[in-house]
């Protein structure tokens, strides 16, 4: 038999020492460092992987013989690719994010904030779902009549929508044999608990031993599993790293508690993009997928305003119209102001810096505030043009005319830099019926430049090099 020396594993990112510590010399994780049996071959199995021995020696003393082997390895060309096609859930926003749907054996992590959505979200998907199969939903957070009481709210009713209320590994491996469901929904794996493991629910050693399990019931059954996670303090899964590894697809549900928008993100996908982004309306009777977002985050104004500009974001592969909206006045107290609403304030506080010292606009002895609308967050750096226009009109107590987006990265050295999708962007606007857009110079390839036809139905493409051009070729009429 192969001899063993006690040894110590890091449960978060598997760094292995002889001895134990506090603190993973590798992730610096405290408390996460746990013993365990290092296997050790004896050294005539090691001569017999190929540095001296025979191969009896190698079969006998070490592990080195192997073993059965659970299917034949034949060639990739010759694998039937047919069973892992995805299947649509029936919300097109979420098949949009998974790549086409739910492929069959994988296991999805969905995390979220608390009272974000992701039950509801959830409950209406397995709805939809149980129209082609069993559907298994268990909950461990809420009792079976109150998931019932949610369901008939916004509609999640299904003869073939099997629910149960467990927090039991074993006994949820048992509604799986009965039941034979096509779709799993775990709702939280952090409430779940294996019998004979130790540690409390939610801990790490509970949590990758659910997570193991479940996902070995999944693969073994070709059934797609969800599980829904926590997150911590800074938006992070809560738990080991090894449950992000675990699993198939990482799914991060978010957003603003005052707003009704929420979007699922792709943080790994195995059978998908991780660049989509699904856009839903969080209402009264749930979730309703938004095709068309673009409106949530513009103002309506019957005349232009000074101090607001439009620009054009990328969430994903997706272009969004976001207006940024600026207001400069006095300074009553000695420290001038400046605060930012949906926006990094210390990219807002260099566009600032860059207006005053490259364009001479004077904002020394002003206060200085910065939102953007519908409680978006914009965190691109092709906002910082935007930003600098809407700053400067608001100084300058002028408007951008009507129909004007800015897109471009602001330099220090008051350069507009080149940012990615301009195209992209710029047809997003122009559906929308923006007809000017002011953008860095070289990043408009492929489209017509400084040209507009009579009847305005064709966008004029204004390239520019630095916040000083900008501003002229924004605020004339």
């Amino acid at each position: 038999m192969a001899k063993s020396t006690a040894g110590f594993r890091c449960a978060e990112c598997g760094w292995q020492t002889p001895k134990w510590t506090g603190r993973c010399g590798e992730c610096q994780a405290w408390g996460t460092v746990e013993e365990m049996a290092v296997p050790r071959l004896v050294r005539a199995g090691i001569r017999a992987a190929g540095y001296g021995g025979s191969q009896a020696a190698a079969g006998k003393n070490g592990r080195l013989g192997g073993g059965p082997v659970s299917t034949a390895a034949m060639p990739i060309g010759k694998v039937d690719a047919t069973a892992a096609s995805a299947r649509p859930t029936g919300l097109d926003e979420l098949d949009r994010v998974l790549g086409g749907g739910l492929v069959p054996g994988a296991v999805l992590l969905l995390a979220g904030e608390p009272g974000v959505g992701k039950s509801t979200l959830l409950l209406e998907a397995s709805a939809l779902a149980a129209a082609e199969g069993a559907v298994l939903y268990i909950t461990g957070e809420e009792s079976a009549a109150q998931v019932r009481l949610r369901a008939d709210r916004v509609g999640a009713v299904n003869e073939n929508l099997y629910l149960a209320a467990e927090t039991d590994l074993d006994a949820i491996i048992a509604h799986v044999a009965s039941v034979r469901p096509r779709l799993l929904v775990i709702d939280s794996v952090q409430t779940i608990t294996a019998a004979d493991v130790d540690g409390v629910p939610g801990g790490v050693t509970q949590l990758r031993e659910v997570a193991s399990a479940l996902t070995a019931v999944a693969k073994e059954r070709a059934m797609a599993t969800i599980l829904v996670g926590h997150v911590t303090k800074d938006g992070s899964v809560a738990g080991p790293r090894t449950l992000e590894h675990l699993v198939d697809v990482v799914l991060h549900f978010d957003g603003d508690r005052h707003s009704r928008l929420r979007m699922v993100r792709a943080v790994k996908n195995r059978y998908g993009p991780t660049d989509e982004v699904g856009c839903f309306d969080l209402g009264e009777y749930g979730l309703i997928g938004l095709p068309d977002p673009s409106g949530l985050f513009l103002s309506r104004h019957r005349e232009p305003v000074p101090g607001t500009c439009v620009t054009v974001t990328l969430e994903g592969r997706r272009p969004l119209l976001a207006e940024v909206q600026a207001l400069v006045g006095s300074a009553i107290l000695e420290v001038p102001r400046r605060v930012t609403s949906g926006l990094d304030a210390s990219r807002v506080g260099m566009v600032l810096a860059v207006l005053q010292r490259r364009a001479s606009v004077k904002l020394g002895k002003t206060d200085v505030y910065v939102a953007t609308v519908g409680g978006v967050r914009l965190t691109e750096p092709s906002v910082d043009l935007a930003v600098a226009l809407a700053v400067a009109s608001s100084t300058a107590n002028l408007s951008l005319p009507q129909g004007v987006i800015a897109i471009g990265e602001v330099g220090l050295a008051g350069e507009v830099r080149n940012v990615a999708g301009v195209p992209r962007r710029v047809t997003e606007a122009e559906r929308m019926g923006y007809r000017r857009a002011i953008v860095p110079v070289g990043s408009a390839a492929g489209l017509a430049t400084g040209t507009a036809a009579a009847d305005g139905g064709s966008m004029e493409i204004i390239e520019v090099e630095d916040v000083r051009e900008a501003l002229g070729a924004a605020l004339r009429g």
